[in-house]
């Protein structure tokens, strides 16, 4: 399927992504529990400014403010009647801004999770997850996005439901998971575990991988994990910046723009093909990763000692497979701050 990602993978080793949505527009006067979504209506400019802060940074692909459009979700605001509408919304806006950068900028449909457990665990069913996912598809790709983006998934079944939603709407899409629990993710998948659902999915993404968990390091151990499985399709790495603190009444994540800058370049060395930021990511950190990866040559894939020598320990002892095991050494250096 010729597409704007498609093209771009063509010809670019490697791309980069956005950063934080949440953090940013917390900075900006969002208040805690407010639903972001109801911004693409109510202030509008600020989600230009959000948008903009990414591509004025050098990101390559952007994601819409639409994380929590979707039936369930809003239906904690008494809104799940306008996940279409606001998707809608905030895929036109993000095209508005793409198509004024003077390059080329992929919009990415940004869609979390239902909030929702799926069956047997839970109660949500399968085709009820499916007709959320489809109406949020479409609102996104009336709207103008390039691209769908599932995101901060937990469960194989709610990421194959996606993908069914996906394929309804013809969108093509590309998703991650979130692997935040010793090198798993919430409900027990692994990096070797998600490489082997994406290869069995019928309508398969463009690309896959991680995205939030812990810090910087365990983002990029989980990046080691899909390559040594050897899988061709290309990679995510979208990790939060440092380590989330509680502070004042605020999460502040510790992660400097030269942190970020190291994650990207390893990133990179590591197998990712498209680098971005999570939790905490700001514009300044973007331009320190966008430098980093253009001026920086490739290196050997690294090892787990350099990773932690570099940003930190990991957070877990192994990464959920048993085949990775962190080095007992202590970081060095300081780049992280409070």
């Amino acid at each position: 399927m010729t597409n704007a990602l498609s093209r771009l993978l063509e010809t670019n080793d490697w791309l980069m992504a956005d950063g934080a949505t949440g953090t940013n527009l917390f900075n900006m006067g969002l208040g805690a529990g407010d639903p972001p979504e109801f911004w693409n209506e109510t202030e509008t400019d600020k989600i230009r400014t959000l948008y903009h802060g990414a591509v004025d940074s050098g990101s390559d692909i952007f994601l819409t403010n639409s994380f929590g459009a979707n039936a369930s979700r809003l239906k904690l605001h008494n809104a799940q009647d306008r996940a279409y509408e606001l998707s809608r919304l905030a895929a036109a806006i993000a095209r508005e801004i793409a198509d004024a950068a003077g390059r080329p900028v992929v919009v990415a449909g940004s869609v979390g999770p239902t909030g929702e457990i799926m069956e047997p665990v839970g109660t949500l069913t399968h085709a009820s997850a499916v007709e959320m996912f489809h109406e949020t598809a479409e609102g996104l790709k009336d709207g103008g996005a390039d691209v769908l983006w599932v995101e901060t998934i937990s469960a194989p079944e709610e990421y194959r439901a996606a993908a069914e939603g996906f394929k309804l709407a013809g969108m093509p899409w590309c998703g991650t998971m979130s692997f935040d629990t010793a090198g798993r993710t919430m409900m027990g998948v692994t990096s070797s575990d998600m490489v082997q659902m994406v290869a069995g999915i019928e309508n398969a993404p463009l690309a896959f991988g991680a995205n939030c968990g812990t810090g910087a390091s365990d983002i990029l151990r989980t990046v080691l994990g899909f390559v040594a499985q050897g899988t061709e399709m290309p990679v995510i790495a979208k990790g939060n910046a440092g380590i989330p603190k509680y502070q004042d009444g605020h999460i502040h994540y510790d992660g400097t723009p030269e942190l970020m800058a190291d994650y990207a370049v390893l990133a990179r060395d590591c197998g990712a093909r498209i680098i971005g930021g999570c939790c905490g990511t700001m514009p300044e950190h973007l331009r320190a990763m966008r430098e980093a990866l253009e001026n920086r040559p490739r290196g050997e894939r690294p090892t787990l000692e350099r990773i932690v020598a570099a940003l930190g320990p990991f957070s877990s002892e192994n990464d959920g497979t048993g085949d990775n095991i962190a080095p007992k050494r202590e970081r060095r250096g300081g780049r992280r701050k409070s």
